[in-house]
């Protein structure tokens, strides 16, 4: 799956499911910032994060938790319908 939010450069660090959730660890040298993305593989939502480095492995496994947390930047979190109408 190719996300709204990844370049060429993009690096996919880690990927895995959890029911019905695709959840991909995302690194984008360009600019240094790592990301979270989640999409429900049933309905295709989804919606991506930034995140600390410190915290990509956690935010990886709890991926709502940490949405959940504040622990982002408000900026950072963005459903799949706000990116596909951008």
């Amino acid at each position: 799956m190719v996300y709204p939010s990844m370049s060429l450069t993009t690096r996919e660090l880690a990927q895995r499911t959890s029911g019905t959730d695709e959840i991909l660890l995302l690194w984008h040298p360009d600019n240094d910032r790592v990301e979270i993305a989640i999409r429900d593989l049933a309905s295709g939502a989804g919606f991506q994060l930034e995140v600390s480095p410190g915290c990509a492995i956690d935010a990886f496994y709890h991926p709502y938790a940490y949405a959940a947390s504040g622990e982002h930047s408000s900026d950072a979190l963005r459903s799949q319908a706000t990116i596909d109408n951008v």
